[in-house]
């Protein structure tokens, strides 16, 4: 039987999968799989999120005005120059599509996000990957990736799973590195939490010329990740090619009500941004107390390298911890099958899942 053929590349796609919320004969998880606010969204967010029932028979404000009038106020950004999205995931795949095809090279960095080279085959493009140096993206590596045939190249800073980053000076010199026709797209999807002084999550690069995007999201310290609401910050020309291929109403009401709410509750962002302040360090050192690697992150998680030992390694421990009701994320698909994510969580979650890895190493 003949059957509709799709594009090359697309049965080349693993499908991503999400962290999961949920555990067979558990009615109570914890769930520290997918990086989400610990602390939820700001309340006043939750009121936005309500406010806007009685008007759900409206389409949205297809321009994301009032949202983007208050991102440029609180960042100091040029708001003709914002585009809102479905979350950063469709903005990523949209400036694929937008400028890669096939015949096309995406590049990226070896653990770095799972949506870019999904983004990339997406857009009949190849996805390239190059080598990091301890868990960190390579300016280097990635240079020397450069062929004609690149046209973007993803660097997620901080990065998703390994917490780590690029500094300012680093992130320029990658710029500088890149052929002018090469589009360099910062995923800063965790900059809210950096407090580092030598890190700059990429507007200082998207302002100096007209090839360099910052994208953002609200699923992270603003914690509306069920809403799907992402920005990125262009260069003009970079804008208006976004605004002629996203779809007219990309964003719920309801996501740019809670939105706005969000970022005008700063007193909200920086109790987040404390809490992540004092948990991630605990979190960092009562699991390397325990034995097991952490590698040093920026974010709101840490990535524990496990030994490969048998019934002590990654899958054991994740078996383990799921049996006590605390899910965390493995690795494998990254291709770090040594290792799980933890999310930084509530003060019970964070004593819960160091008190269970302890007890599985029996220390």
């Amino acid at each position: 039987m003949s059957v509709p053929t799709p594009r090359p590349g697309i049965m080349e796609i693993t499908p991503y999968v999400g962290g999961e919320s949920a555990l067979a004969g558990l009615e109570r998880v914890m769930k520290l799989s997918s990086n989400e606010g610990a602390l939820g969204p700001s309340p006043r967010a939750v009121e936005a999120y309500r406010s806007v029932g009685a008007e759900i028979h409206r389409y949205p404000d297809g321009g994301a005005h009032r949202l983007r009038r208050a991102l440029a106020a609180r960042y100091g950004l040029d708001a003709d120059r914002i585009v809102c999205g479905a979350g950063s995931d469709e903005l990523i795949g949209l400036l694929c599509r937008a400028y890669a095809g096939a015949g096309d090279e995406v590049l990226y960095s070896r653990h770095g996000f799972l949506m870019y080279p999904i983004a990339a085959r997406t857009a009949d493009a190849a996805p390239v990957a190059a080598d990091e140096t301890d868990l960190t993206a390579n300016v280097d590596a990635l240079l020397a990736k450069v062929t004609p045939r690149t046209r973007i190249c993803f660097v997620a800073n901080p990065n998703n799973p390994t917490g780590t980053y690029l500094t300012a000076d680093e992130m320029r010199r990658l710029r500088d590195g890149l052929p002018a026709h090469v589009l360099l797209v910062i995923d800063a999807a965790y900059a809210e939490y950096v407090t580092r002084n030598d890190y700059e999550p990429g507007v200082e690069l998207v302002e100096a010329g007209s090839n360099t995007v910052m994208t953002r999201t609200f699923s992270k310290i603003h914690a509306l990740g069920g809403l799907r609401l992402g920005w990125a910050y262009c260069p003009a020309n970079v804008a208006d090619v976004l605004n002629r291929v996203r779809n007219p109403f990309n964003v719920s009401s309801a996501a740019l009500a809670a939105g706005l709410a969000a970022i005008e509750d700063t007193a909200f962002t920086e109790l987040s941004r404390a809490h992540n302040e004092y948990w991630l360090p605990w979190l960092s050192e009562r699991v390397a107390a325990l034995g097991l690697t952490v590698v040093p992150s920026v974010g709101n998680f840490i990535l524990v390298r496990f030994p490969t030992t048998a019934g002590r390694d990654a899958k054991a421990a994740d078996a383990f911890l799921r049996a006590r009701g605390i899910i965390v994320r493995g690795m494998g698909g990254y291709g770090l099958p040594d290792s799980l994510r933890i999310t930084v969580g509530r003060e019970d979650e964070n004593l819960a899942v160091v008190q269970a890895l302890a007890e599985f190493l029996g220390v």
